[in-house]
């Protein structure tokens, strides 16, 4: 008689055989071990979260050009920095601006010249962004050696439906808007 638990190897009166293979229940079935894996259910669970996160990560993700009023300040703190320029050198500089991109010259010896300082090179807007610029193409305006503008000017940038306006007022301020 077994005096251990079920699966133990105690042999009973001399039949050498465990009790587990005295089961009724395993009678005449073969013994595999058990598959590891998933099911085709749990896969497709596995892919549809997947999915649902991959949505979700690709409508937060923010525009790789950035946003278009981060290009706009970025225009007006080098328009500012070209303003100051020109009253640090006592030369003229100007701001030079097409539907495509933008630079700056300074007027030596008679003519204008870009400003060879990287700081100051041709810049293209980002892709998608353009300037309204009007007939003519360009808009320029020229900083004197006072940072008093030429002329007051009004870039507006557009991408896409979003608009932003960079105003140059007479007193040579640099403004950022809507």
């Amino acid at each position: 008689m077994p005096i251990s638990a079920i699966g133990s190897r105690t042999e009973c009166s001399g039949q050498g055989r465990s009790a587990a293979s005295r089961d009724p229940a395993s009678a005449g079935a073969i013994s595999r071990p058990r598959e590891n894996g998933f099911t085709l259910i749990e896969l497709m669970i596995v892919l549809a979260i997947m999915g649902l996160v991959a949505t979700g990560v690709i409508v937060a993700m923010p525009d790789p050009r950035g946003r278009l009023s981060h290009e706009a300040e970025r225009f007006a703190a080098r328009t500012v920095a070209a303003r100051d320029l020109a009253i640090l050198q006592g030369l003229p500089v100007a701001v030079r601006v097409t539907a495509q991109g933008y630079a700056f010259d300074q007027r030596k010896g008679g003519a204008w010249a870009p400003i060879p300082d990287s700081e100051f090179r041709s810049r293209p807007w980002s892709r998608g962004t353009t300037a309204l610029v009007g007939q003519g193409g360009t808009i320029r305006t020229a900083f004197d050696a006072t940072g008093q503008p030429s002329a007051p000017a009004s870039i507006t940038l557009t991408r896409g439906g979003e608009r932003v306006r960079v105003a140059i007022a007479v007193d040579g301020g640099v403004r950022v808007g809507t």
